[in-house]
């Protein structure tokens, strides 16, 4: 019969509908795999590798593409690139933040209020023990405590005068040995400290702008007396002069009388010789006197 021949092609409801589906679901768990194997680690990142049968895999895995053995070993991520962490009571740029700034009481009793930026980066091949030892939040845990031990220390050591003024930087200075050291037991290399925006008490700020004043004061009162000093010293040197010139005078009428009379004449007519004083006398001057 015709029907005999007839070959069935729908496998829309037979076995090979099946074995399509059971293909694709292989497909997609194989994807899922190799997505959960393959791990990318970017330019300034490094990662660590936790292995949940053995545990922490002393290694750090740089940049580029790493396979991993899925749901056996988990990787995290960190950032080893130069990072600023900042304290104080208002943002930075491009910087993490405290929400507030660094109090601390210098050794005459003073409280001084300051922001601080530390600048940090990790060290790439430590990564895995940082980890190990901190974790992810290691600002937390490690930077911001150091970061006020040591600023409380340091600036305990200082009178208030000297963080105000010559021996700030001195200060940012000794606190930046003395945290780089700290921060190096943890595996974080420290590159800058940056003091800023430093502020005093009212009372303390009150004292110092009084201060500045008189300051201010003593600075004009002494140039006015250097100034009446100055001007005193001319009057004596002119009053000598003066002094100096009668002396001469009185030598020179001692040694001619008629020098008083040549002055008297000279205001009358400079340059006279001779004078006429009435009919009968001539007043003729030596020819000395007439060169003196």
């Amino acid at each position: 019969m015709k029907g005999e021949n007839v070959v069935n092609m729908n496998f829309s409801n037979g076995p090979a509908k099946g074995m399509s589906i059971g293909l694709i679901a292989v497909i997609l768990l194989a994807i899922i795999v190799l997505s959960k194997a393959i791990l990318i680690v970017d330019a300034g990142e490094r990662a660590i590798v936790m292995n949940k049968i053995t545990g922490m895999e002393e290694r750090t895995l740089g940049e580029g593409m790493h396979f991993l053995i899925p749901g056996i070993q988990e990787p995290t991520i960190y950032s080893v690139r130069t990072q600023t962490y900042t304290m104080a009571t208002e943002d930075g740029r491009n910087a993490k933040r405290s929400d507030d700034a660094l109090v601390s009481l210098t050794s005459d009793g003073q409280k001084i209020t300051m922001d601080m930026s530390v600048r940090y980066n990790l060290i790439p091949d430590k990564v895995w023990k940082l980890h190990q030892q901190v974790g992810p939040s290691y600002e937390e845990k490690i930077i911001m405590p150091e970061v006020r031990s040591v600023v409380r220390n340091t600036i305990s050591t200082y009178p208030v005068l000297a963080v105000y003024s010559e021996k700030r930087m001195e200060i940012q200075n000794l606190i930046q040995e003395q945290l780089k050291g700290t921060l190096e037991n943890y595996d974080i290399n420290l590159s800058e400290v940056l003091i800023r925006n430093v502020k005093f008490s009212e009372e303390f700020a009150r004292a110092i702008e009084e201060k500045q004043v008189e300051l201010q004061k003593k600075e004009k009162m002494t140039y006015v007396l250097q100034r009446e000093e100055l001007e005193k010293q001319r009057k004596i040197i002119e009053a000598q002069g003066e002094a100096q010139a009668i002396k001469e005078k009185g030598a020179a009428l001692k040694a001619n009388p008629q020098l008083i009379q040549y002055e008297y004449v000279q205001k009358l007519t400079p340059g006279i010789k001779t004078v006429i004083t009435d009919q009968t006398s001539i007043m003729n001057f030596p020819e000395d006197l007439l060169k003196n």
